[in-house]
């Protein structure tokens, strides 16, 4: 492998709050172990039309609080073509970029892995993403701040709960994963969490009826991972229309609320971690991983098993929910 000397940096897909975290880390690592840093604006879509800045250390100052990303993020069908791809690759070799760091999701870090294999380029992902849905790695960037924020909502619909005895479904992020419904849930003493995990098991909604709903309490809440297996917020509550009509309803999407706001410290240092971890690992001459938590130590995930293997959600917690929700 060519000796590296300049390292491009981009954000991809959702913003995540501690994506800035990243960047700095990664900017700031970057320069201290010798390297140029070429900052990507608006991810693989700014990699093909040329939005391409060196970074600073001043590049990066004063971003650790806040949410989004300094670098932007879009959507890039181009870069799901192999032209769209071949233009991103003259781009980056037009500016002497030698490896990338890519920050994201699952989405981002599969365009990552393709084009890693079509150009032998050194690719790093770091995972921010507030799913935590990637295999390989505890918590993903974004992934505290979020639940963090579902709770603050969930303490204060509970009043209104309370007000007027009603069964709030509160809908909150996760693609087709249930760790924010199901931690969300336990965090703010929900009622229960219907998730995607176990949707195919069990009708949920069924049993949360069928095991005594309501019997000790004036009002409820439920918390619901989008979902297409879910039925989502919205579905689950017209079926309590037509099932169960003795049910006082409501639905609360909870939406890019859960994306926005200033990182909380778990989440800064993760990302400030990480993003140090990514320029370590192409100083150790590895390709094509993404950087990963396991049991509070940074790993090495290969990119391929990251994207394809199924986070498994705990049990032990969906126990947990089930035992204190009588």
């Amino acid at each position: 492998m060519a000796k590296i000397k300049t390292i491009g940096l981009l954000t991809s897909g959702g913003d995540a709050p501690g994506m800035n975290a990243a960047i700095r880390a990664v900017t700031r690592s970057a320069i201290f172990s010798g390297f140029k840093v070429k900052g990507i604006y608006r991810g693989y879509r700014g990699l093909i039309t040329d939005e391409i800045v060196e970074f600073k250390t001043q590049n990066v100052s004063n971003i650790v609080q806040h949410g989004g990303t300094i670098l932007k993020t879009a959507r890039c069908k181009e870069f799901t073509t192999k032209e769209g791809r071949q233009q991103a690759y003259d781009v980056m070799r037009k500016h002497d970029i030698d490896a990338l760091v890519v920050i994201g999701g699952d989405g981002s870090l599969c365009g990552a892995r393709e084009f890693a294999s079509e150009f032998d380029v050194p690719v790093v992902g770091v995972p921010g993403t507030i799913d935590n849905d990637l295999y390989g790695t505890d918590h993903t960037i974004g992934y505290d701040t979020a639940l963090n924020t579902i709770m603050w909502c969930v303490d204060r619909i509970r009043d209104t709960a309370n007000s007027h005895e009603r069964l709030f479904f509160i809908e909150v992020m996760g693609h087709n994963a249930g760790f924010l419904a199901l931690n969300g849930a336990i965090a703010s003493g929900a009622e229960a969490a219907i998730i995607p995990e176990i949707s195919t098991e069990v009708d949920q909604l069924a049993e949360l009826i069928q095991n005594g709903f309501r019997k000790s309490k004036n009002s409820s809440i439920v918390l619901v991972a989008e979902s297409p297996i879910t039925g989502g917020a919205m579905g689950l509550a017209e079926r309590v229309r037509n099932e169960y009509p003795q049910y006082d309803v409501r639905v609360t999407i909870l939406g890019h609320l859960q994306r926005g706001g200033s990182p909380t410290a778990q989440d800064r240092i993760l990302a400030s971690r990480m993003g140090a971890a990514a320029v370590d690992a192409l100083l150790e001459g590895q390709r094509n991983v993404m950087i990963g938590d396991n049991y509070d130590e940074i790993v090495y995930v290969p990119i391929t098993k990251a994207i394809h293997k199924n986070k498994t959600i705990d049990r032990d917690l969906v126990e947990t929910l089930r035992r204190l929700s009588i």
